[in-house]
């Protein structure tokens, strides 16, 4: 079964949501705002994909930080310090799949790789 990792209220996470319900696709939900993701899990995660690919520079929590906190994250090691007192700021949605991590929404991966 698939596990999604993200917010209710973020566009792509409903996005991808509605895209996994209209294919008949079984998933559970973990919210990070009920569930905050752990070292552990971030660690697991880096096994599959890059640390930088996890850290969504995009979004609204990343733009909060001062340019020092943005500087700073230069590795694995510090981008987990940040992802961990900000989990809003790890891209979304993240699809934990059979065939690997799928991160944000794109259909055309769907598609292949769901």
């Amino acid at each position: 079964m698939l596990q999604v990792y993200g917010i209710k209220n973020c566009n792509t996470v409903k996005k991808a949501l509605d895209w996994l319900n209209d294919h008949k696709l079984e998933y559970v939900f973990h919210d990070y705002k009920k569930e905050p993701a752990t070292l552990q899990k971030l660690e697991e995660w880096e096994k599959k994909v890059s640390w930088d690919q996890l850290v969504n520079k995009k979004g609204t929590t990343w733009r909060k930080l001062s340019p020092e906190e943005q500087a700073s994250v230069q590795d694995s090691e510090s981008a987990n310090r940040v992802l961990l007192n900000n989990n809003s700021m790890i891209k979304r949605p993240l699809i934990e799949s059979p065939k690997g991590i799928l991160l944000g929404f794109d259909e055309e991966e769907y598609k292949s790789k769901l």
